[in-house]
């Protein structure tokens, strides 16, 4: 958590029936006894602002008024030895732990533009102490600035389970980076995670996007052209796969077609027509293809059983 959301959440007004732990020894009224710092108790009253006392009870019935600074709300305090995860993680260069590094988006799918990102996404390995530790591991590593994006390897390796399209590109662009051992061992199992998901995932997606880009067009009278030349080329890729079991990355062929979508040389009306066409070719080749209907799961776990054995000592 942040200093910011701290410094939020300290202003807050703390409602009534929130349990406390006071930050102080308090004195208890006409004795001359604490009760020490620690103390549980909860808010019976509110103040209005923070200037001002909450009136708080404590497990034995009595009354004290106590202010926002003396106090602090029992789950936070229970749980500040474990916010320091970041602390933690930050001795480790998680970064340097890239396994497999690709460039995908529109440079992978050949409809980049001199004014196009670059696009990177990839896989990292933490070492085994992390898992073993109490604070975890980030399920990914984030780089706004850089266009870049690293899932952790089991995350990935779910995330390519249920058919996730941006995953599943990773394992078929042609513009790799970073290649490992253990990674070039998963590309050689890529095939496993091609499955009839593909039908559902990428068609439910369509669906909503589309959804929401008619109702943009009623609201506001335009859309995200762009996004819409790219559900198209999913619909595109989705068919490809369970037509020939590989995902298709670059697009050349289609090529001119689709980048006059992003250009809006093509009316609303042409690309939702485009659009339904190719559902019904989908339904045609989900009804045909030979692709499972589940992925193999037993070999992604063996794959991930191995790779974290290989990260024991490291």
């Amino acid at each position: 958590m942040t200093n910011s959301t701290f410094s939020s959440n300290f202003n807050l007004i703390l409602p009534a029936g929130t349990q406390i732990v006071t930050k102080i020894d308090v004195k208890k009224p006409g004795e001359n006894r604490f009760w020490k710092q620690g103390a549980v108790g909860v808010i019976v009253k509110s103040p209005t602002d923070n200037s001002h006392a909450y009136l708080v009870k404590l497990p034995d019935g009595t009354e004290v008024s106590l202010r926002r600074h003396e106090i602090s709300i029992r789950k936070q305090f229970q749980s500040e030895g474990l916010q320091l995860r970041g602390q933690f993680l930050a001795e480790y260069n998680l970064y340097d732990r890239v396994i497999y590094r690709c460039v995908v988006g529109s440079r992978a799918y050949g409809l980049d533009t001199d004014r196009s990102d670059t696009d990177i996404r990839g896989i990292y390995q933490a070492p085994a102490i992390l898992h073993w530790s109490l604070y975890g591991i980030p399920e990914q590593l984030e780089n706004k600035e850089n266009q870049e994006c690293y899932w952790e390897i089991q995350k990935f390796l779910v995330l390519a389970l249920k058919a996730n399209p941006n995953v599943l590109e990773c394992l078929y662009t042609p513009l790799v980076e970073t290649l490992s051992l253990v990674a070039e061992e998963l590309l050689s199992l890529r095939e496993i995670f091609l499955s009839q998901l593909v039908y559902q995932t990428y068609n439910s997606y369509v669906l909503s996007q589309f959804k929401k880009m008619e109702q943009d067009l009623r609201n506001t009278g335009d859309i995200r052209w762009k996004h819409a030349m790219h559900l198209i080329r999913l619909l595109l890729s989705g068919i490809t796969v369970l037509k020939e079991g590989f995902v298709p990355v670059r697009v050349e062929n289609y090529r001119s077609q689709l980048l006059a979508i992003r250009d809006r040389e093509i009316s609303w009306e042409d690309v939702n027509q485009w659009r339904l066409n190719l559902h019904q070719e989908f339904d045609r080749a989900f009804s045909e293809t030979k692709l499972p209907e589940r992925p193999n799961y037993d070999r992604a776990n063996q794959f991930l059983i191995e790779a974290r054995r290989m990260v024991v000592n490291s």
